[in-house]
């Protein structure tokens, strides 16, 4: 007799708190890791058309590597539609004034692009010291 495909549903899944420290960690390494838990293609009832994934508190973002010369090569874009209005900053720039914006594109392009992935993303919770907010839902240590 063929097994039977269970797929979970809203109300099924529990979900958990992990925090991870960025501090010396590689921004696409990290970013992966954290993009899988947010999406939960760790769990073994993931199901693709449904958020079963968990909250991720990442601190020190201030801290995160980038290899070779991406703090100075590689840039953000932003265009305003206007003639002249195209705004252009280095990672660099952006790693000094906004840490946590940093670890929150990479993540968030890396998850789905439609309103699953929105809501996925708004469980990321990036800061850039040591302090947040989150110590009363007593999140697990994940080592990445």
């Amino acid at each position: 007799m063929p097994r039977q495909t269970t797929f979970a549903k809203n109300g099924d899944i529990t979900k958990k708190w992990h925090i991870v420290d960025a501090r010396g960690k590689i921004l696409g390494r990290l970013a992966t890791e954290v993009a899988t838990i947010l999406m939960g293609k760790h769990r073994p009832e993931y199901t693709p058309h449904v958020d079963c994934g968990d909250f991720v508190i990442v601190t020190n973002a201030k801290d995160v590597k980038l290899t070779g010369n991406k703090l100075e090569d590689k840039t953000f874009q932003k265009y305003s539609q206007y003639p002249g209005g195209l705004k252009i900053k280095t990672y660099g720039t952006v790693l000094a004034k906004h840490p946590e914006r940093l670890i929150e594109k990479a993540v968030t392009r890396m998850l789905p692009k439609n309103r699953l992935g929105r809501q996925m993303a708004a469980k990321l919770k990036v800061y850039a010291g040591e302090e947040h907010p989150h110590t009363s839902q007593r999140p697990e240590p994940l080592e990445v």
